[in-house]
């Protein structure tokens, strides 16, 4: 089950697009991109809190892992 709703995917898209109509299909394949880039960056960023010492992941290892 996805973590994200569709909704919000697809507001983005609209504004990004302009006036255009976007399909089902789209939007639940850019939440899988998304989903699936999160979790990588996620992932990262709770290993480089581990290296430091920490167990919480905050803003700069995000920014990091996302680089």
């Amino acid at each position: 089950m996805a973590d994200i709703p569709l909704a919000p995917i697809e507001r983005i898209i609209r504004r990004a697009g302009g006036d255009v109509r976007v399909s089902e299909d789209a939007t639940t394949e850019l939440r899988d991109l998304l989903e699936e880039m999160a979790e990588q960056i996620s992932q990262r960023a709770a290993k480089l809190a581990r290296h430091a010492g920490r167990k919480t992941v905050n803003a700069e290892d995000i920014k990091l892992a996302e680089k």
